[in-house]
Parts: structure tokens; sequence; C-alpha cells
């Protein structure tokens, strides 16, 4: 990813929380058929190794994880993107000297992909997944509470992931590239919008010198 200085992310603490609020990301391996890529929820356990290991699983139908890999395979987690008008930069008013852009935060994960078809290992993955996600709602469905035999035959149809990550790169392009004014602009465009994505990008821009 290409990642100018005024951008780049590498404090572990928000890679990782971009990853846990992303929820849904791209797995991408590299094949001797081409890139393959499906959309997953995966986990992060921050425990397991210097950079985390994530967790998930795939259907046994996609051919994804019978394909070899070449090199290390990647985690596309997107955060919080808003499209940036110049209408919003003062700098607009000034010199007229400005462009459209995009803001948005963007981890990738990197590291080897250890695929597992062990019953026990991906009950736990699917139990944590599912506490995971369900844990917000105010009657979280368990695991436990459908009929064991439903469970382990459901569990046939999935292999599970294992990913530790070896390296991270991170993203954050919330116009810190911008004076103060053009800044303070962009924050109060995307606060008015009506568009959930765009508040939230809101609260990202550095409004302060």
């Amino acid at each position: 990813m290409y990642i100018p200085p005024a951008f780049r992310e590498d404090e572990l603490s928000a890679l990782h929380e971009t990853i846990r609020a992303a929820r849904l990301c791209n797995f991408v391996t590299a094949t001797d058929e081409g890139p393959v890529a499906t959309p997953l929820p995966l986990f992060l356990d921050p425990t397991e190794g210097p950079y985390g290991t994530l967790y998930g699983h795939l259907a046994r139908a996609n051919p994804q994880w019978k394909l070899a890999a070449i090199g290390e395979t990647m985690a596309l987690f997107m955060g919080p993107d808003a499209y940036i008008t110049p209408s919003w930069y003062a700098t607009k008013h000034e010199t007229g000297k400005v462009v459209p852009t995009w803001n948005y935060l963007a981890v990738h994960a990197y590291g080897p992909a250890e695929f597992f078809e062990d019953d026990e290992r991906l009950l736990d993955v699917v139990t944590r997944l599912t506490r995971l996600h369900e844990e917000p709602h105010t009657d979280p469905w368990a695991v436990g509470d459908a009929p064991e035999d439903f469970i382990r035959a459901q569990l046939r149809g999935i292999v599970g992931l294992r990913m530790p990550i070896t390296r991270l790169e991170g993203k954050r392009k919330m116009s810190q590239n911008r004076n103060a004014a053009d800044r303070a602009g962009v924050a109060s465009g995307l606060a008015a919008s009506d568009r959930t994505s765009d508040r939230t990008a809101a609260t990202l821009i550095p409004v302060t010198a």
C-alpha cells in the first residue's frame, strides 16, 4: 500500500482498533491461477505473536483454501471513508487551487494462511466469532443454543483459518496535509452529512493545529 509519511499509522493499538472496528475484511491470496479474494469476518487475538493473530473460517466449497498461496496472504481492513469536496476548504475561496479527494482508514495485515479441519478448533473459532458479534445484542444468540448434532453438521461445511500476522501497514488519511482552516471545514461538512460513515469520519479529522 502506498503510504505518504503524513498518513502513516504505526501505532499497534490504533492498527488493532481499525481491524476490530472493520468487522469484515477481504482475505486475499496470490495463486498460480491468479489472485483470489473472499470477504470474511475475522477476529483478532492480540496475545498471539508480536502483531496478533487472525482467526476465521471459509466455506469448505470455497476453492481458495485448496489453492497454494504464493508468498504471504493479505487481510485488507477498511475503516470509515468519505468523499471530500473542495467546497469545504477555506483555500477554495482564497486561491481556488484545490481538488477533490477521499479520506479513509485502511490496515493491511500480512502473514501465512493456516487452514484446519479439526472439529474442536473449528467449534472454538465459531464460538468466539459468534460471541464477539452477538455481545452487543440485548438477547444474544450463542452457539450452544442450537442442537449439538446440528452444529457438528454445520462444522463439516467449513474449514478454519489461522493467520499469524507478520507485518501490518496502516494508512490514516484524514486531511492531515491540509491547513487548520481546511481541516475545520472538512470536519464541519462531514458532520452535517446524511451518511453515517461521513459523520464517523468527521470525528477523525484533526481539527487542532
